[in-house]
């Protein structure tokens, strides 16, 4: 009785009820409903189904829509209508979440293939919002009715609705692998599933390939379907990448807008270069990419770009024009451009969909295995269907046969009877009708009497037992209901198929460094003896007369003179070396650029110098190797050593040791050397030597060196 505690047993022990409350542990309540939660949103809303590539809510508009009789060919229909149908009978959830995947279905940048025509305004690339329900109108495509053929054929199951009220199908019995063309992106609770389009061509002849030879490899698959064809186009890199990622259902391929470079007209008064972009990666706002370049350029990341505009028409005929400064390199542009922007970027595979409600990660084969084992269903049941139909057809028939063959006898039984229900008793009881019989003999028009309409009947129960026969054949071998599904493959093929849109490129896309985004040039490098440093262009100093009194090149304190000067190209790698024996590497761009007169930078702000280290030598290592063959090092007390060139190609940030030093010594300068080259040396008191480089064998980058001068006493090497 309630308000009385009563035992309950629950799991073999027993719990003490209440006032019908029933005590739980919150950790558990919190588990169980946790995830009864999460599959709801995985199996109801977020992941599609592999069969027929849907989720809930898309599946739902089509088939309301199906119901309404908005098919390809049928009138327009308002969407509002179409979404209040969608709520009112299947979607328990709200208007904007059903009109928005109702838009999708009709965008062709993010459908390869759309499953609604639209009429009105349904957004745009550039992140434009679609009209609202009320204003746009729509109806299926010709594609989306190959989705639902034959679905009144009891081809798929059905599951009541949310209130009870109607029957809605579980799966539609969809003659297309959608999930491989509809560019899927779900987020469930704890997973996630992101499924790039295809070409339908491709996959269709893939799926007849894998229905002849089922133990086909997933190699042998990537000969017809080459990849990603995305609606918006592009280029895609790297056959492995693709092909691993379609393979394993996981992994990244990198996806790039299509850009051409267009030089000024030849013998024009005026006119600089132009990037054309005719194409952005899948699913990339084109109007914020635009954006994105504007603020490079007003953020001064990316110099040279004079104007930039869009020109785009249709999707088909995207052209976004940027418009380049005189002298401004393109190519260096444009690789900024990928660089920073989403005119390159990275599409992740994560294909997760539903198999038998659970979610499962699919590769390209599976995908396909599942697709025609679901076409082996939908065909069998199908054909059982029809030949159901056909064998009451042909009970009906026979009936009528054997009526017209003793018709006399039966307008004589039909006559003497008082009514129609006396009639068909007389009827079943006389010839041995059965009761589908006599209702068709009662309903035959007199029309049926005259020879040729007998010999209609006579010609359609031929043929409704032909078809029978055939039927009976189709569903008693499996074979023969491959082979079905192998036609309707190459019927669907020959109906829909269209070019690629996006290109594969074999090869990967090689990385853009930043060596890529700066222009190779001549540059002169100058460093103070307080240790700032800079870069300038050439062009910043002019010539001048033998009379000349110069220009000023440095603004500096007055203790502070230059140390070192150099020219060298931007791609240079530079050697700083240090009185401590020590080398630093760094590239001449990363150097700060500087105008004449300014003073440039501290060093200390790019190399890790420690107190009181003083750079006294800096060289330029050209990137074609052996320009330089040998470095040559002298300390101050006259210690020498000679280095093949190539010990210093890669230096680590922190530095390393150039030479090993004496306690008290210095390393004093370091000049690069060829095998023709001599060496001359001076010291504080004025003695000099001059010796032949190949004096001095090349040694190990820690080694001390060798004597090349013997100092007097408080000498040393200047």
């Amino acid at each position: 009785m309630a308000g009385k505690d009563e035992p309950k047993k629950k799991d073999d022990k027993v719990e003490v009820v209440t006032n019908r409350v029933v005590p739980v542990e919150i950790t558990t309540e919190m588990k169980d409903s946790y995830l009864d939660y999460a599959m709801s949103v995985i199996v109801s809303r977020a992941l599609p189904d592999a069969r027929d590539g849907l989720k809930p809510v898309h599946r739902r508009i089509l088939y309301a829509m199906h119901e309404e009789g908005l098919r390809h060919s049928s009138r327009f229909s308002k969407s509002a209508g179409i979404v209040g149908d969608v709520l009112k009978k299947f979607h328990p959830h709200g208007d904007s979440a059903v009109y928005d995947s109702l838009v999708r279905l009709a965008q062709p940048w993010n459908m390869r293939y759309v499953l609604v025509d639209g009429q009105g305004n349904f957004g745009s690339m550039d992140g434009d919002s679609a009209a609202a329900y009320r204003y746009t109108e729509a109806r299926m495509s010709r594609l989306a009715d190959e989705m639902l053929a034959d679905i009144e054929k009891d081809t798929v199951d059905f599951v009541p609705n949310y209130d009870g009220t109607r029957q809605e199908p579980v799966v539609l019995p969809s003659r297309i692998p959608q999930l491989l063309f509809m560019g899927s992106i779900g987020i469930a609770v704890g997973m996630a599933t992101k499924i790039p389009p295809h070409n339908l061509g491709e996959v269709m002849e893939a799926l007849v390939h894998l229905v002849d030879n089922p133990d086909a490899t997933a190699d042998d698959l990537f000969k017809y379907v080459k990849g990603p064809d995305f609606p918006t186009g592009g280029l895609i890199f790297n056959e492995h990448d693709i092909h691993h990622a379609a393979a394993s259902g996981r992994g990244g391929v990198v996806v790039r807008g299509e850009a051409e470079i267009i030089d000024p007209p030849a013998g024009g008064k005026s006119g600089s270069n132009q990037i054309v972009i005719t194409s952005v990666p899948y699913q990339v706002n084109k109007a914020e990419l635009i954006m994105k370049i504007a603020d490079l350029v007003r953020e001064k990341k990316l110099e040279g770009i004079k104007d930039i505009r869009d020109e785009s028409t249709t999707l088909a005929d995207t052209r976004v024009v940027i418009e380049l400064k005189n002298g401004t390199v393109p190519e260096l542009i444009l690789n900024s451009i990928y660089k920073h922007t989403e005119l390159e970027t990275v599409f992740h595979y994560n294909i997760l969909a539903l198999v038998d409600g659970v979610p499962k990660l699919l590769s390209l084969k599976a995908i396909l295995e599942e697709f025609i084992s679901h076409r082996q269903v939908v065909v069998r049941r199908r054909s059982a269907y029809d030949l159901r139909r056909a064998e009451d057809r042909e009970h009906i028939l026979l009936g009528l046969s054997k009526a017209l063959d003793q018709i006399d006898r039966v307008i004589e039984t039909i006559k003497k009877s008082q009514d129609s229900a006396e009639a068909k008793i007389k009827l079943m009881e006389r010839f041995s009708f059965s009761e589908i019989q006599a209702t068709a003999i009662l309903e035959m028009k007199l029309a049926k009497l005259a020879n040729l309409e007998r010999q209609q009947i006579e010609d359609e129960l031929k043929e409704t037992q032909a078809l029978i026969k055939e039927l009976k054949a189709l569903l008693a071998d499996p074979k023969k209901i491959l082979s079905v599904i192998k036609t309707e493959f190459i019927e669907i093929k020959d109906k829909y198929a269209d070019p690629r849109r996006t290109k594969i490129v074999k090869h990967g896309v090689r990385e853009i460094k930043t060596e890529d985004l700066v222009p190779d040039k001549e540059n002169i490098l100058v460093l103070t003896r307080g240790g700032y440093v800079k870069r300038t262009d050439p062009t910043e100093y002019r010539a001048q007369r033998r009379g000349g009194v110069g220009v000023v090149d440095l603004n500096i304190k007055e203790e502070d003179f230059v140390s070192l000067f150099l020219t060298a190209s931007t791609h240079d790698d530079l050697l700083f070396f240090t009185d401590r024996g020590k080398v630093y590497q760094m590239k001449m761009y990363d150097v700060p650029e500087g105008k004449r007169a300014t003073r440039g930078k501290s060093i200390m702000n790019f190399l890790a110098l420690a107190d009181r280290e003083r750079v006294t030598s800096v060289l330029a290592m050209p990137k074609n190797k052996g320009v330089t063959s040998s470095l040559f090092m002298v300390t101050k007390l006259a210690q020498a050593k000679r280095v093949a060139a190539e010990s210093f190609r890669d230096v680590r940030r922190s530095g390393i040791i150039a030479i090993t030093l004496e306690a008290g010594d210095e390393l004093l300068s370091v000049a690069a050397l060829s095998d023709k080259d001599e060496v001359m040396l001076a010291t504080a008191s004025g003695q000099g030597i001059r010796f032949k480089s190949s004096d001095i064998r090349e040694m190990g980058r820690g080694a001390a060196g060798v004597r090349a001068i013997k100092l007097s006493k408080n000498d040393e090497v200047v």
